[in-house]
């Protein structure tokens, strides 16, 4: 079994907290990590009809059942819970009580910031980084590993990637998509969710997609924050800071899975993806998802940027760790070119303080080239590649 990076970090806020929150896709693998992180526990699936209808009709009980405390899986499924669980830890405090899990950020911070705030830790588990699947070997080719994802069931199981994500699709559309919201054209959805999947890595423009879907651009906006809530996508904003041009205020759009989006945009085999038109824009989405994952993971804040001028200038990632301010250029190609720089060149010239460059690249080798980092893309899987 492959260690999460996350159970680290889940460790230490048990200590700390005496409720965790742990949200994340499906099939993500959060109830694997807690059964392994906290093996004592009693462990409860509220997706379990007789486990959910104890916990809603009467929760008190149901929590007197744990004396010991336990791990709850789709908490969110029995929201009143987090009220029961509230009293319990005001009476005793104690680490490391509950564990709670969902796949729903929307319905779960809802649960719980009413009843448990300032009582519970939250943290999120995403599919496999880079660097937890090289634990299964050498990494294919770009084409392969974006091809077959990082759903630890798909590797774990070798299923076919374009096989599984129908199979989400079409769970997370007839049980998930029907607790978030009332939707009449669920076929109308699933378009939607398509053309956003051909939208991967590249800015969002609510009112083309809406058009597109024949929606609204109120539904679309909607729509989107529903896929946000379930861990499908990712909007990544714009950066404004001490820059005085005229920006591009649209947010950029990631799948957080590329075997998700190749799915859903109709791909059959990673060879299709060597000369696909799309090939870039997953390479970033590839990049883009282990970067935010990276920082998750070990329970840093993912706030990553984009910055795109009226003139221009444009590049893929921005973001703040602990070295200061990183420009970060994605190319999927194999053979670096200096113009590839260019753009995190004029950006250092832009503002008053230090920015370090980086480009991340589809060729097999890293160095340093105009005081600038080239990337291999593999390099990523290494733990020590790039600070959180």
């Amino acid at each position: 079994m492959v260690k999460r990076n996350l159970q680290e970090t889940l460790n230490r806020l048990a200590r700390q907290y005496p409720v965790v929150t742990m949200t994340g896709p499906r099939q993500s693998g959060k109830t694997t990590l807690c059964k392994t992180a906290f093996p004592e526990k009693a462990y409860v699936n509220l997706e379990d009809p007789a486990d959910r209808e104890f916990a809603e009709t009467d929760p008190r009980g149901f929590i007197a059942r744990y004396p010991d405390g336990a791990v709850i899986d789709e908490i969110q499924r029995a929201p009143d819970l987090a009220s029961s669980i509230q009293v319990r830890v005001d009476l005793n405090p104690r680490p490391g009580q509950f564990i709670l899990t969902g796949s729903h950020n929307m319905l779960l911070l809802k649960a719980v910031s009413q009843s448990l705030a300032g009582r519970t830790a939250l943290c999120d588990l995403l599919p496999f980084s880079l660097e937890e699947i090289r634990n299964y070997g050498v990494l294919p080719s770009i084409s392969e590993t974006m091809f077959r994802g990082f759903f630890p069931r798909v590797l774990e199981n070798g299923l076919d990637p374009m096989e599984a994500g129908r199979f989400y699709v079409n769970n997370y559309i007839e049980r998930d998509l029907r607790q978030l919201l009332e939707i009449r054209n669920l076929r109308q959805f699933e378009i939607f969710l398509k053309l956003c999947a051909g939208r991967t890595g590249q800015l969002l423009n609510l009112s083309a997609l809406g058009a597109e879907a024949g929606v609204t651009h109120n539904t679309a906006k909607e729509w989107i924050s529903i896929l946000e809530a379930s861990y499908l996508v990712r909007l990544v904003p714009p950066w404004y800071r001490n820059l005085n041009k005229r920006l591009v205020k649209a947010p950029k759009l990631f799948f957080l899975d590329t075997s998700l989006a190749c799915s859903l945009m109709g791909i059959t085999e990673a060879t299709q993806l060597d000369t696909h038109p799309l090939r870039g824009a997953l390479f970033e989405t590839m990049v883009a998802s282990d970067l935010i994952k990276r920082r998750l993971h070990r329970g840093y804040p993912a706030e990553f940027y984009h910055l795109r001028d009226s003139k221009g200038l444009e590049v893929d990632l921005v973001y703040e760790n602990q070295k200061g301010f990183q420009a970060l250029e994605i190319k999927s190609g194999m053979t670096p070119a200096s113009d590839w720089f260019d753009a995190i060149r004029k950006l250092a010239a832009a503002v008053d303080f230090p920015v370090k460059g980086s480009v991340i690249y589809g060729g097999n080798e890293s160095y340093t080239r105009d005081n600038m980092e080239l990337i291999f893309w593999k390099e990523l899987a290494n733990p020590n590649s790039m600070t959180p």
